[in-house]
């Protein structure tokens, strides 16, 4: 496996989330006070049901980094594309999709279904 192509799709993966989560920050920099306008409770809500959506897509995006960055350890350790359930090697195909996967596909269905 190549991993150094890997490696490239992680640091531009990286770039891109790092980059929305900044300008998530930099959108919500005030407080809620100050996005609160004066007409009425209507407006009020959807200031807070929006703030709560960019704090959610926030976390999301946190913890995507995070993922991205233990790939890149994982590839460091030399032990990227090896399923961390079943130790058989994660299909190309499924890392080209999800390059920071860390378990194979046989393993994530058997990890969603309970």
């Amino acid at each position: 496996m190549n991993t150094d192509r890997f490696r490239d799709l992680l640091l531009d993966e990286r770039q891109r989330v790092a980059s929305a989560i900044e300008h998530l920050q930099t959108e919500n920099a005030g407080s809620m006070d100050e996005e609160m306008p004066e007409t009425g409770m209507a407006d009020t809500a959807t200031v807070t049901v929006d703030r709560e959506l960019d704090y959610s897509l926030e976390e999301s995006s946190a913890q995507v980094l995070a993922a991205i960055d233990a790939a890149l350890s994982r590839i460091d350790a030399g032990s990227y594309g090896i399923c961390g359930r079943c130790d058989n090697p994660i299909g190309e195909e499924r890392l080209e999709a999800k390059p920071y996967a860390i378990l194979c596909i046989d393993c994530q269905r058997l990890e969603e279904r309970g």
